[in-house]
């Protein structure tokens, strides 16, 4: 697929579609149902999270892949928001004092700092919920007996990368992985254990990103397969390198604050592997992605270059 668009062109009208899906998506506290008028905080809180900016690589790479293999946005919309609602509500929960305690993301105040702990736990369950009530409207788009196979298989993508076998299942990992650190004279987790966390709780995801769309589209058996294990090496390098920006990076630029998991004592790919290995391995895992790339039936330009940007990201 090749366009007389600049990457960052193509990017630009892309996070804008997936940023327009969304919000029309998302439920509008000035404009609720009749009799849900005492939800509208919810849906403030909900909106408030969601659209706090972000790289919206997840719904990008479903409508971009959905579009490689000549697929139907209107089937792949409902997918888009609700993946993204799903990355968001984890995010929200992820901020809570119980978990990491931050009080800004993407430059911001946390959803829990604007609207109360209590509120902000609703909004990532509301996130949650409505994401698969968005999701499930794609049966409303769907025209033929193939495309409704195609959506349930998509259903089942999204809902086991978010769930306990998935995303949730990460996250239950890296939590008892810091209440273990967190004891007097801990040892350091293993690179398994924390191979495992990344798998999950970030390459889950980002899975979904790559897999749904061209499920959707009706795309080779071959191709869809390819893309698992694109997105697993893409999901481990991207949470690689996000522990390299704790180290490196510029707070302003992440619009997070840095240096949080030495203060904290936890154990990253960084401090078990040091900082050369990190970003070796982030490159390998990204060489690797490229060649399963490469072998696709479709192909697209502009997203074999985001993967090759991902190992590079400042932010």
């Amino acid at each position: 697929m090749k366009e007389n668009k600049t990457n960052s062109e193509i990017m630009e009208q892309l996070v804008k579609e997936c940023e327009e899906v969304l919000l029309r998506f998302l439920p509008d506290p000035d404009n609720m149902p009749e009799g849900e008028a005492p939800t509208a905080t919810i849906a403030s809180a909900m909106r408030y999270s969601a659209m706090a900016g972000g790289k919206r690589l997840r719904p990008l790479l479903i409508a971009r892949i959905c579009d490689m293999y000549g697929g139907r946005r209107e089937l792949a919309e409902p997918f888009m928001a609700g993946l993204e609602m799903i990355h968001t509500y984890s995010l929200v929960h992820d901020d809570l004092p119980a978990m990491d305690n931050d009080e800004y993301r993407r430059g911001r105040k946390t959803t829990h700092i604007v609207y109360g702990e209590g509120m902000a736990v609703l909004a990532g369950d509301s996130l949650l919920n409505f994401a698969y009530e968005t999701a499930i409207s794609a049966f409303n788009a769907a025209k033929t007996p193939e495309e409704t196979a195609a959506v349930i298989r998509a259903l089942r993508i999204l809902t086991r990368n978010a769930g306990i076998f998935g995303m949730v299942g990460g996250q239950c990992a890296d939590l008892e992985a810091e209440n273990r650190q967190a004891q007097p004279d801990a040892a350091p987790i293993s690179a398994e254990l924390l191979e495992y966390i990344h798998s999950h709780k970030t390459a889950c995801l980002i899975d979904s990103g790559f897999t749904i769309g061209a499920v959707l589209a009706g795309a080779p058996e071959e191709d869809i397969q390819r893309l698992h294990k694109i997105a697993y090496n893409i999901g481990i390098a991207f949470q690689i390198q996000d522990d390299i920006l704790d180290v490196i990076g510029d707070s302003k630029e992440l619009g997070k604050s840095t240096g949080s998991d030495e203060k904290d004592g936890k154990s990253t790919y960084v401090s078990i592997h040091g900082l050369d290995q990190a970003s070796r391995d982030v490159r390998s895992l990204t060489d690797e992605a490229i060649v399963e790339f490469d072998a696709l039936s479709a192909k697209d330009d502009f997203l074999r270059d985001l993967i090759l940007q991902l190992v590079s990201r400042t932010k």
